[in-house]
């Protein structure tokens, strides 16, 4: 099967061409035909698979040969996604795509100003990828309207509701037009996201080419057990012992990011991070840095577990486990792209095995460990399995108490009722009050 074969036309075939596009994908090869239909759409694929061709290239076909033009303020086609990093990396995809089409696209999202992007709105916009915070700014702000929407994309949705973004897929979702095509696209469906797929999609085409919410078989995975204390020690161990080049981390916490960054580079290593309290332009910066190999750990929180397309990224470490287990399979995802291979290492501590079990029930699967000489932990991580199980250390047998029980007398156990022969007896003392009954003496 060609690109050719699926009904795309000469300006796509030939952007795709440049882009080494040679034939789809298995999301692709189902996605495509359904969007060129006109069809809702519910896709689930594996990391990594092409899911934004999948979507983006039939919906740059309908915007060129069907339809009015765009008018001012208006947008045709609208992508919704996540986070700034991923709004940046599918417009360019989408820019890529149209590059031989007579559209216009563009990307908007918080953490920069918003008065460039309405500038740049007076015209419309044929295809606007956007998070969703900042659509609505500028919905409100009248520098945006709906009505010739033709098709609305949720790439990343259960990752929207993640962070929160329920409220405004709601407001959204009611000033948008009645009629139009809907398309939802990610590497994992939770049950939530079924039923908000079911409330905003009409008679859905469901395409899932790969098991629900498995990690891509590219990516070997292991866990390494380790004090929680220890895990900055033992990460830099690792680091030196394989000479790893150029690393993903991932941690739960911003605090967490700047406190390993600052310790790397503090040992001279060059490392840089990423999360929601640095400004757009500096996390850009980093990324860019880290995918030129100028910079070599790249720590991040979640914000850079989904979409973001590193090429041949040979390794992920997982300093924290994520608190969502699905948040497990967007970061692995990272790696072993495209039919690559790729590595993912999890240091885990006792306080995280419920992660680590919900984890392995999420994908069926149960990692490997590998113990780390001189890092074994004190506190013991107990084992887990694909079924959710948590396997507790049998505890040691009390020892049993003495017969009758007992009662400590002048430092000595004596049974009740019973005296010792070497304790002599004591009776108690009564205290008696004294009383002074002899005169009072002046005080000189």
């Amino acid at each position: 099967m060609t690109f050719a074969t699926l009904g795309l036309i000469e300006p796509l075939l030939r952007a795709l061409e440049t882009l080494g596009y040679q034939t789809p994908t298995p999301v692709q090869a189902q996605a495509i035909p359904a969007v060129l239909a006109g069809r809702d759409l519910m896709a689930a694929a594996q990391t990594g698979t092409g899911k934004t061709a999948g979507f983006a290239v039939p919906l740059l076909q309908l915007l060129a040969m069907e339809g009015p033009k765009v008018t001012a303020n208006s947008v045709r086609a609208l992508i919704l996604v996540p986070t700034r990093e991923l709004a940046e990396q599918v417009h360019e995809s989408v820019r890529q795509y149209a590059e031989h089409l007579p559209l216009s696209t563009y990307a908007v999202y918080g953490g920069v100003s918003i008065n460039p992007q309405m500038m740049k709105l007076r015209k419309g916009v044929d295809l606007l990828v956007a998070t969703p915070g900042r659509l609505l700014d500028l919905f409100r702000q009248n520098a945006l309207k709906f009505n010739q929407l033709q098709t609305l994309v949720l790439d990343e949705a259960d990752r929207m509701l993640d962070l929160g973004f329920s409220e405004e897929l709601s407001n959204i979702y009611r000033v948008l037009p009645k009629k139009r095509q809907t398309l939802l696209f990610s590497a994992t469906f939770s049950d939530a996201i079924r039923l908000l797929a079911g409330q905003m999609l009409n008679d859905p085409l469901s395409i899932e080419v790969s098991p629900r919410n498995v990690a891509a078989n590219t990516v070997k995975q292991w866990v390494v057990p380790v004090d929680k204390k220890r895990k900055p020690e033992l990460f830099v161990h690792l680091l030196r012992k394989n000479h790893w080049k150029q690393v993903l981390v991932f941690a739960k916490t911003r605090n967490g990011v700047d406190a390993l960054v600052e310790k790397l580079q503090g040992l001279g290593v060059n490392a840089d991070g990423i999360h929601g309290d640095k400004p757009q332009a500096t996390r850009q910066r980093a990324l860019d840095r880290f995918k030129a190999s100028e910079v070599q750990i790249l720590v991040a929180t979640d914000v850079a577990a989904r979409g973001l397309d590193i090429e041949d990224l040979p390794l992920v470490v997982n300093f924290d486990l994520p608190i969502v287990a699905e948040d497990y399979i967007h970061r692995i995802g990272r790696t072993g792209r495209a039919g690559a291979t790729g590595e993912a290492i999890s240091l885990v501590c006792a306080d995280e095995v419920n992660l680590l079990s919900a984890i392995e029930m999420l994908t069926r699967q149960t990692l490997n460990r590998h113990m780390e000489q001189d890092f074994e932990p004190e506190h013991r991580v107990p084992d887990t399995d694909a079924s959710g199980q948590v396997v507790k250390k049998p505890k040691k047998p009390k020892k049993p108490k003495a017969s009758g029980g007992g009662k400590r007398n002048l430092g000595k156990w004596v049974d009740s009722g019973e005296v010792a022969a070497d304790v002599p007896a004591i009776k108690p003392v009564r205290k008696v009050p004294v009383f002074n009954t002899g005169p009072r003496k002046r005080k000189p």
